[in-house]
């Protein structure tokens, strides 16, 4: 690029809501990149004006080397660092390279109209998301902005939320905001019907119905929330792995052995940027470990092939969970040579196989060594007594 890319946030009211500064950014540019709606918002003057092609993503790197030597102007929605172009396009482009012009976003806005503190809504973003997103965020008494991909979308998370058992959530569609035609509409999820603009928020302000499951997002999901084969780490050894691995924002996990995929999936519930890898060679699993992934929520990377082989071209991994096939040659060795200076390596077992192989690991890298024992009360004649599950024990190590 020669000069700075300018980028221009505009609402929906166009041309006339804009700053001087982004109306004089918008008059001296050579070049103005945008849809084809938000170029329609501007008047034409002696710049060329360019639609993005579809998809963007494959072409925006092409297009600006094209048009590099003349000043360029991309018009954003709102505030284009959240969720926006701005962001793309600083991190191809560099920051010194991206000059950026915000204008109030959908979600400030929405907010405004609301009356919610900003600083205590959960932001979601359905646009080029799937629909799913939204489940771990849907907990009671908690306020959801959420960002639509289109007319459909209010339609499909208000049946998302009634199938949930939030059907008495307040729901709000917030249409053309900043503009003249804005409109906002308000009922119950489950009340919902109306046609909407393609330009549109949606505001909820959770409410559980009676018996609605909580789903939270700490470690420790009810069994039942998973479909399974029996291959399902139990809820309480799964609470304890979890505190092991220890989930950080924007880190990555293999799950080898994925079986359910219990551990990959609230690993990826900890937090929006948490990414998981799971391992499985059994076919029938993984599809079954997708639909738990997609039915709570979060996108879980799956691979459907037998360690250590499978794991030879996956991303570098910040902590590895072993809940299967530790015992075969090669396993454990590659995924701690695999595994990064800092990271967690977990290995649970219930076999004396699994425990004659962690004991020998353990005498050698050390680490932390438990075995957890559960108890669950159960009907014995006409009283309760105690009946134990399996002991687990778990073996965890930092590299």
């Amino acid at each position: 690029m020669s000069e700075p890319l300018v980028v221009v946030g505009v609402g929906a009211d166009g041309w006339h809501g804009l700053s001087p500064a982004a109306r004089a950014a918008i008059e001296g540019a050579e070049v103005l990149m945008g849809s084809a709606r938000q170029l329609q918002l501007v008047p034409d003057g002696a710049s060329e004006k360019i639609a993005w092609p579809s998809p963007l993503s494959e072409s925006l790197p092409g297009l600006l080397a094209t048009h590099g030597a003349r000043r360029i102007c991309v018009l954003a929605s709102g505030d284009p660092t959240f969720h926006g172009i701005g962001t793309t396009l600083t991190r191809l482009l560099g920051a010194g390279a991206v000059r950026v012009i915000p204008h109030p976003s959908s979600v400030s806005l929405a907010c405004a109209r609301l009356g919610w503190p900003q600083d205590q809504v959960e932001v979601i973003s359905l646009v080029g998301h799937p629909l799913e997103l939204v489940h771990p965020q849907v907990q009671p008494g908690r306020r959801l902005v959420i960002l639509s991909w289109g007319a459909h979308t209010p339609t499909e998370v208000a049946g998302l939320l009634t199938e949930r058992g939030y059907g008495g959530s307040e729901f709000i569609v917030l249409e053309q905001l900043g503009s003249a035609d804005e409109r906002i509409r308000t009922s119950s999820a489950r009340d919902w019907d109306g046609d909407v603009d393609p330009l549109n928020v949606i505001g909820v302000l959770c409410q559980a119905d009676p018996g609605a499951p909580l789903l939270s997002t700490s470690p420790g999901l009810p069994d039942d929330a998973y479909e399974s084969d029996g291959q399902l780490t139990k809820r309480e050894v799964r609470a304890v792995t979890l505190s092991r691995l220890a989930p950080v924002p924007g880190q990555l996990l293999w799950d080898v052995g994925g079986g359910a995929g219990s551990i990959a999936i609230e690993w990826s519930r900890h937090h929006p940027t948490c990414r998981a890898v799971a391992i499985e060679r059994d076919p029938d699993r993984a599809k079954r470990l997708d639909r738990n992934a997609v039915s709570l929520g979060v996108v879980v990377r799956t691979v459907v092939g037998a360690a250590p082989e499978a794991l030879a071209e996956l991303e570098t991994p910040d902590a590895v969970f072993v809940g299967g096939g530790g015992t075969v040659p090669g396993v454990l060795e590659a995924c701690w040579q695999a595994l990064a200076p800092g990271g967690r390596l977990v290995m649970n077992g219930v076999t004396l196989e699994t425990e004659s192989l962690i004991a020998r690991w353990y005498a050698e890298l050390g680490g932390d060594l438990v075995r957890l024992s559960v108890q669950r009360a159960s009907p014995v004649g006409g009283m309760t007594g105690w009946r134990p599950a399996m002991p687990v024990t778990i073996w965890s190590v930092t590299k």
